[in-house]
Parts: C-alpha cells; sequence; structure tokens
C-alpha cells in the first residue's frame, strides 16, 4: 500500500541522521506490514484444506484482516494524538504480531478469525502514523523520503510470502506463522530504538499544522473527487479478487505451494516497479491515457494467465503485477488536484478507508460468492471485467482534471 496522507511538516528541522533513522525505521515496519497483509494469500489453499472452506469463507478470513486495516486507519491518527505516534507504531506491530501468534496457535477457524482481526488492527497503525512521523523528520524534503517508504512496502510483499511458501514446506502452517510472529516482535523491539522520542511528545496534531494542505490547481468538486474514489475502489477490488484465485488457478496447473509463493512474489515485484513505471508514464501520457492502459493490459493479462500453461504464466505475472499495481500511483497522486476544499488530509483519509473497506467488502460478498457458484476461472474473469469497469469511470473524469497538466 501507500501513503495514507501526508501531513503538513514542522517548520522544526530535524538532523539529518536522526531523519534518515526515521526513514529505516518506518520503512522496515512497512515491509514487515505489507508482507503480513499478502502473506495470508500463500496461506488460502493450506486453510482451504484443512477447514474445508468454499470461497466465500476464504474471502472473508482476508476481508477480516483487509476490513480492520480499513476501519482503524483514522482511529489510528486520533490515538496518536493522545499517545504519540512512536508508542502507537511500536503497539501496532505489536499486535499485529500477536494476532498472528494467536492465529497460529488456534484449534480452530473462531481463533483463527481473532487473530486475522488483531493483525489487520495492528497494520492500520503504520501507514496514516509513519507518513506523519516521515514528513515531520524531512521537513519540505520529504517527497523523496516518502516515495522510498512507499516502496519498502512493496519490498515487503516480494520477501514475506515466499518466504511463508517455504516455511510450508519444513513445517506446518501454525509453526510458519510463529515464526512470522516472532520477526514481527523483532521490528517493534527495531522500532522502538530507532524512532526518535521527540516525535511522541509533539504528537500528530503539531504535525498537523495549523493548516491543511490546499490542493494545487485542478478542480476540487466533489463529483470529481467521487470519481475518483470510485475508480479506486474498482482498482482496489480487482487486486484481491485476482489474487484470492490466482493460489487456485496455478495449483490446477500442477504448482507446489513453493511455486504459489514464488508466484506471488513475481506479482508484487512487479507491483513494485509498475509504481516508478506509472508513475513516470502519467507524466508523460496523462493521468487518463495512463490509467486506461494500464487497466486495459490488467485485463488482458488476467485472461491470458488463466488460459496459458504453468510456465508461460509465471513468465506473465512481473508484467500483470506492473499494471495490477501501477494504476494505484497515478490515483494516489491524483487525490491533492480533486480534494474537497482543498483540504488534501481529509481527501486521503476517505479515500483509503473507501477503497480498502470497499475491496474488503467486495472480496467475500462477490467474488467469493462467484468463485463458489462459478469456480476460480469466472471468478478470475469478473477480476478482469472489474478493471475494465475503470476505462468509463476515467473517461467521465478526464474533464475535471486540471488544465495544468495532460489528462
Amino acid at each position: 500500500m501507500s501513503v495514507a496522507s501526508v501531513p503538513t511538516a514542522s517548520s522544526e528541522h530535524v538532523p539529518l541522521p536522526e531523519a534518515r533513522r526515521t526513514l529505516v525505521a518506518a520503512g522496515v515496519n512497512h515491509a514487515l506490514h505489507d508482507g503480513y497483509t499478502d502473506l495470508i494469500y500463500v496461506l488460502l489453499p493450506v486453510w482451504q484444506a484443512e477447514f474445508g472452506l468454499d470461497y466465500v469463507a476464504l474471502a472473508f478470513l482476508r476481508s477480516l484482516y483487509n476490513g480492520a486495516l480499513a476501519a482503524l486507519q483514522m482511529p489510528a491518527s486520533r490515538l496518536a494524538q493522545a499517545w504519540g505516534a512512536r508508542t502507537v507504531l511500536v503497539l501496532g506491530t505489536g499486535l499485529s504480531a500477536a494476532g498472528y501468534a494467536v492465529a497460529g496457535a488456534s484449534g480452530g477457524l473462531v481463533g483463527l478469525g481473532i487473530g486475522l482481526l488483531l493483525g489487520g488492527a495492528g497494520s492500520s497503525t503504520q501507514h496514516p502514523l509513519a507518513s506523519a512521523v516521515i514528513a515531520r523528520a524531512y521537513g519540505p524534503g520529504a517527497r523523496g523520503p516518502l516515495g522510498t517508504y512507499n516502496f519498502t512496502g512493496d519490498l515487503g510483499k516480494a520477501a514475506v510470502p515466499p518466504l511463508v511458501g517455504l516455511l510450508l514446506t519444513l513445517t506446518g502452517w501454525r509453526h510458519a506463522l510463529w515464526v512470522i510472529a516472532g520477526a514481527g516482535v523483532v521490528v517493534a523491539a527495531a522500532v522502538g530504538r530507532l524512532l526518535p522520542r521527540e516525535p511522541e511528545s509533539r504528537g500528530i496534531r503539531k504535525a498537523a499544522g495549523p493548516a491543511p494542505h490546499r490542493a494545487a490547481g485542478g478542480s476540487t468538486s466533489p463529483t470529481g473527487f467521487r470519481l475518483l474514489v470510485a475508480i479506486g475502489m474498482l482498482d482496489n477490488a480487482a487486486r484481491p479478487a485476482f489474487l484470492l484465485y490466482l493460489p487456485f488457478l496455478l495449483q490446477e496447473k500442477g504448482a507446489a505451494l513453493t511455486t504459489v509463493g514464488l508466484a506471488l512474489s513475481l506479482v508484487f515485484v512487479g507491483g513494485a516497479l509498475g509504481k516508478a513505471v506509472c508513475g513516470r508514464l502519467g507524466e508523460r501520457l496523462g493521468v487518463t491515457r495512463t490509467v486506461i492502459v494500464t487497466e486495459t493490459g490488467t485485463a488482458l493479462a488476467i485472461l491470458a494467465v488463466i488460459v496459458l500453461p504453468l510456465i508461460p504464466g509465471l513468465i506473465l505475472l512481473p508484467l500483470l503485477g506492473v499494471m495490477l499495481n501501477g494504476t494505484s500511483s497515478v490515483l494516489y497522486g491524483t487525490v491533492p488536484e480533486l480534494a474537497p476544499g482543498g483540504r488534501v488530509e481529509r481527501a486521503f483519509a476517505v479515500f483509503y478507508t473507501w477503497t480498502l473497506g470497499g475491496s474488503a467488502l467486495a472480496a467475500p460478498l462477490l467474488y467469493g460468492r462467484l468463485g463458489d457458484a462459478a469456480g476460480p476461472h469466472w471468478a478470475a474473469v469478473a477480476a478482469a471485467g472489474t478493471a475494465l469497469a475503470v476505462v468509463p469511470l476515467m473517461l467521465a473524469l478526464a474533464p475535471r482534471l486540471g488544465a495544468s497538466r495532460p489528462a
């Protein structure tokens, strides 16, 4: 995922070594949490076999984590006003680790669900608060460090799922989750040691400044922003709708669990590259053309992965990841331009809450039921159709984009 908001930086200057420590701590934390979020895809076939779950139930398990993550981002920011960002970040990481420990110790679905809820609640802290402490540490020069922070999340997505896939070949899934939980405890301790104590005493309130960012140029009409949110919801729904069924599509082609972990890693590596490539592509082609190209390409690539044999499908996955994840970087960069009333911080919070929350609800209610009724192939086809549904909305949004940048 990407930064949930970019608060106004404090006017106080932070020494460069301290700022770098802040970025390292936030980046390692981001990698862990994004890895925690996406390792669930590797475990879905295991849980299906052990508990006899249908696709609705599997999608619901995933949504427990993502739903808690989406719903609690704004409460986490308010909690940091009282306790400080450093404390909440450390506690959040510890809570996520505890969630996976509970899931690993569970004897049934109830304990597993509670563990996933706790994990998602802990992960809700890191996007809004880490962006705040980085922005405060670097001040006006925070754009580059925030981009680095975004990239670290994709590194976690690329590293943790294949690691879990390897652990599953050596031990049971419960023991694998305990290992991952232990890694979370180590990261929580590192965050507590590396993050300076001063941001905690200042609190988020001061970091937010006396006035919110204002959008520079472009339309700030509610209609344009609502269209952008709708596009973000469709884009965010297509991604998990496909990834939910990718392990099962690959297993039908003869893939082992280690190959499934590798496949997810290929997608996420491509996604990390896509954030950089599509951002630059958006500057050259414009937002409208770039989004149409990436969403159309996503749909075609998903359909190709469905029909291709295992090896050609694996080769295609990095390119699919570029387009599947790259669109989001273009959309996030458009939020300030369309923020109603120029209130960028609130616009980011609303955008992330709706896009992540909508994705968490759509997976079990729509794509899970479709998978049970028609099978994983047709559910993946529906994911491709969801990506294509972005195109007409993007064409409707194009006239509302700023004249200073190509549509």
